[in-house]
């Protein structure tokens, strides 16, 4: 806890009538300095009267500049430039009817900031409410700069801005707030999802984030459709994590239905199943002992199925054709028996190709017709 400064009976370390003493004394002080500050502001508006339009290049009636003069000027008495040029602005608002005596040259000072000279010099005759005399913070409120004892929230929240200017200072002062739950409670929603946005832009604190958000529900329930499909997309750019997702998914009756309605997805799936069955033949061929006997079973049954194909397209035909006497076909229709029998003849020709030859290549067009198939 700080040591207090003022109790019932002292103010820092000496009694309440010695602090009222010293009081007393130090505002006779500060009413010389101040009358001291008038007298070499009104000594530099002697020698440098102002302008209308306040110009620091601009020459006066001798060789000097305005700047030149006062610079001169604050050499010779010893002070700095900006110090005599400040005395010399003040002075030039107050001319010396309306100082007041009780108030200090700080508070002239600041006060000279208000434009309107009738407001101003009322200004200074009118203390604020429930004030004796003007004080440099009642000063700082009346002309809206910054105080050095801030009261109101808003004093304090100017205040924190001005001292969190620098970029280190804000980084703890931030640290520090987020850390209070009532803080962070009172901040708005718009904002909390800027804080996020600025805190996850290093793509180790947003991976480490993007999870804890994702295992809540609620959270995942307001996230739009096309958001969580793009979120998919990204977390499955790998292929191991993308066969584990897809398998989990497929295995959803609903899921793998709307899936095998786009025609990618379906020849896809299918090209992927007779790929699996291709690679599981190989192996097998070579790496069972009974690879060879089952070999020549395949070639039977390969045989037995391609009679059975042909016996059941000439038996089909045969119970169809007749069934067309006398029956006159659309133009649509004919044109779609044209090209399922010009489908059927490739396909016999390259029946006929594979049973002379061995070759079973399919070139793409009727590789295209098998596909319609």
């Amino acid at each position: 806890m700080p040591e207090e400064i003022e109790t019932a009976d002292k103010v820092g370390s000496v009694s309440n009538s010695r602090y009222e003493q010293i009081v007393a004394e130090l505002r006779k002080v500060v009413e010389a300095q101040g009358k001291g500050q008038f007298m070499i502001g009104d000594g530099a508006l002697e020698i440098e009267p102002m302008r209308e339009q306040y110009a620091q290049g601009e020459r006066s009636k001798g060789l000097f500049t305005v700047k030149e003069s006062v610079f001169r000027l604050a050499e010779d008495i010893g002070l700095a430039y900006k110090t005599v040029s400040t005395l010399r602005w003040v002075a030039s608002r107050w001319p010396k009817e309306r100082r007041q005596d009780g108030v200090s040259f700080t508070v002239h000072r600041i006060l000279a900031r208000i434009e309107d000279e009738e407001e101003r010099f009322a200004a200074i005759l009118t203390p604020p409410k429930g004030k004796a005399r003007w004080t440099p913070d009642e000063a700082n409120r009346r002309v809206g700069w910054q105080v050095t004892k801030p009261v109101t929230p808003q004093e304090k929240v100017s205040a924190i801005h001005s001292l969190a200017q620098d970029e280190e200072v804000a980084a703890v002062v931030t640290g520090d707030l987020l850390r209070r739950p009532d803080v962070v409670a009172q901040v708005k929603a718009e904002d909390k999802v800027r804080v996020v946005e600025e805190l996850t832009r290093d793509d180790q604190v947003a991976a480490a984030v993007a999870p804890e958000f994702l295992r809540r529900p609620a959270v995942v329930a307001k996230v739009t459709q096309a958001d969580r499909v793009k979120v998919v997309q990204e977390l499955t750019r790998d292929e191991q994590v993308a066969a584990e997702v897809t398998t989990g998914l497929l295995r959803r009756p609903d899921v793998a239905f709307r899936a095998m309605s786009d025609d990618t997805a379906r020849h896809q799936v299918n090209s992927a199943q007779v790929e699996r069955g291709r690679q599981a033949r190989e192996r097998f061929e070579q790496t069972s002992p009974v690879a060879p006997a089952i070999r020549r079973i395949d070639r039977s049954v390969e045989f037995l199925d391609l009679v059975t194909a042909c016996h059941a397209f000439v038996a089909a035909a045969g119970r169809a054709v007749p069934g067309l006497r006398d029956r006159q076909l659309s133009a649509d229709e004919k044109a779609i028996v044209h090209e399922r029998v010009a489908a059927c003849r490739a396909t016999l020709d390259w029946i006929e190709t594979a049973v002379d030859t061995g070759k079973v290549d399919v070139d793409g067009e009727l590789a295209r017709r098998l596909q319609g198939e």
